[in-house]
């Protein structure tokens, strides 16, 4: 099964995948780190993303869709993509993409949240140094004992765009470029909507909902 995490920065995607990973050892693209990992690589296709980014230019669509054709042909049970589209041209290459492979696109989770509350959460949120566990002041404490719960890191993290206007700015570029993607793929009979404010296990359980049902 190959699905789209969709939903707006700090909805909840990255969480979300990873307990997808876990749980049914789904394979997680998420652009970043698939540009990162390339870079250091050595590889033809690696040596184009160390280039360009050497530069200080944006990664084209067609490296993306490289990497991404190159992580496909590497088999596996399912793929996550995360980050990846994010604009009508990019859904249409990722498309094409599948179709040349032989492959589906079997669900897109858009991961539906309220601005001023997902705010209140992101303004909140420091992640572990070590394993990328996300926590949070209100929702998700940093454990009493200064211990991440998932690796038992002490380090942690705040992003320092975590904040009220940074996020505004990211939000409005997502609405901009992103959420068009919704009804482009509502209209393909492959979007769904769940609750992305959740409690994280409910969460869970309403997309475990949504790829089974």
């Amino acid at each position: 099964m190959n699905i789209i995490l969709l939903g707006p920065p700090g909805a909840g995607k990255g969480t979300q995948a990873r307990i997808l990973v876990e749980e049914r050892g789904m394979t997680q693209l998420s652009t970043g780190d698939m540009l990162r990992e390339a870079k250091d690589s050595g590889t033809e296709m690696g040596k184009k993303v160390a280039e360009v980014m050497a530069r200080g230019e944006l990664v084209t669509d067609e490296i993306v869709i490289g990497l991404i054709r190159e992580k496909l042909e590497a088999g596996g049970s399912g793929f996550i993509f995360d980050g990846f589209p994010r604009t009508l041209k990019q859904a249409d290459a990722l498309a094409e993409l599948l179709a040349d492979m032989g492959q589906t696109l079997d669900k897109v989770v858009e991961l539906r949240v309220n601005d001023e509350a997902l705010v209140e959460r992101i303004t909140a949120r420091s992640t572990c140094g070590d394993c990328g566990e996300v926590y949070n002041d209100i929702t998700k404490p940093i454990p009493a004992d200064g211990k991440c719960s998932n690796c038992g890191g002490t380090e942690f993290k705040r992003r320092a765009d975590d904040n009220a206007d940074s996020l505004k700015k990211r939000l409005m570029e997502y609405y901009k470029q992103t959420s068009p993607l919704i009804g482009y793929y509502y209209a393909k009979g492959q979007h769904c909507r769940v609750d992305g404010l959740g409690e994280i296990d409910d969460v869970k359980t309403a997309i475990a909902g949504k790829l089974d049902g």
